[in-house]
């Protein structure tokens, strides 16, 4: 039976690739899709009669109410994916705490309340772990967050919604599923790593070479995809198809890597920051460029039936 569904985030590359990918599917009835931009800046979208699109500011919670109670209401949405959070590490502050959190928060509270709603996916991301020298290097649901106060915010939210979410899975009468996504390295996506990518020459720490994991924009879609139609509620990781050392993705990204004092990465990643206005945050990044961490997918696999089959696109082995 079709079911309908509502995506938050849709003007987003990862959101609007997920739109695409429910609108392909004919197990998935009408399409709900709700972005920050007006219907003419978003992203077009072809398949017309089952998608709505809805320009919705998620900090208002009337106006989340409106979207629920109205337009969701009538359209029979009976599962929504919540995938809009900031995706800049320099964004900071109480109206980008309000757009992470607080609007998860308040979309969940109003879900719960909904005649038509039963599943409530959140899309998480890998951020939320801790990675230290003494865990272990792969990661299970049950391994522990990153709950430092002197996190960044970035990490902080991520940690604050997953973790709202997760406490009222038994207690709501939706069913609640997080995905604990890995790094998606693709444009427009936030990533740290991307970024980092993106300068001619890659500085790493000396004497480390952690193990990284990492998504493709087409795995993370399916992921979200295969969670529309679980019957199962919990936490999910979804890793990625390749897992490779830090100096290998360099060399496939086609980059120089140069290996430099710890000491120094913060202070050169600082200016580069400020003379070119790049994103990646080496003090964000510092323990994963020193240890490894790697999600275990078993728990997806089995479950959800999701299996990562997309490799990342090289740039460097073109």
């Amino acid at each position: 039976m079709s079911r309908g569904v509502l995506v938050t985030g849709a003007d987003a590359p990862i959101g609007e690739r997920f739109v695409r990918a429910l609108l392909a599917d004919p197990s998935v009835g009408r399409v709900l899709a709700v972005g920050s931009r007006p219907l003419d800046e978003a992203m077009p979208f072809e398949d017309e009669r089952r998608l709505t699109y809805l320009s919705v500011n998620l900090t208002r919670e009337r106006r989340v109410h409106e979207l629920l109670f109205g337009p969701a209401r009538d359209l029979g949405v009976e599962v929504v994916v919540h995938t809009a959070m900031g995706g800049s590490a320099a964004e900071q502050g109480k109206a980008v705490h309000a757009m992470n959190v607080s609007a998860t928060r308040d979309l969940l509270a109003l879900c719960e309340r909904h005649p038509t709603i039963k599943t409530f996916v959140l899309r998480s991301y890998a951020e939320v772990y801790q990675v230290q020298a003494d865990l272990p290097v792969l990661i299970g649901e049950d391994h522990p967050l990153n709950l430092s106060p002197n996190a960044p915010q970035y990490v902080r939210d991520r940690v604050e919604a997953d973790l709202h979410a997760c406490v009222r899975m038994g207690l709501s009468p939706l069913r609640i599923v997080v995905l604990r996504c890995a790094e998606v390295l693709a444009p427009g996506t936030g990533s740290q790593l991307f970024d980092y990518l993106e300068s001619p020459v890659c500085l790493r720490p000396i004497g480390y070479d952690p193990m990284l994991n990492v998504l493709s924009a087409k795995d993370v879609v399916e992921a979200m995809r295969m969670a529309v139609h679980v019957q199962e509620q919990g936490v999910f990781n979804v890793p990625g198809f390749d897992t490779l050392p830090l100096s290998l993705c360099i060399q496939k990204w086609g980059r120089l890597a140069i290996p430099v004092p710890g000491a120094w990465m913060t202070p050169l990643y600082r200016w580069r920051r400020q003379l070119r206005g790049h994103d990646f945050s080496y003090g964000m990044n510092r323990r994963r460029f020193h240890y490894s961490g790697v999600l275990d997918g078993r728990r997806a696999r089995t479950v959800l039936g999701y299996t990562p089959g997309a490799p990342i696109d090289w740039p460097g082995l073109g």
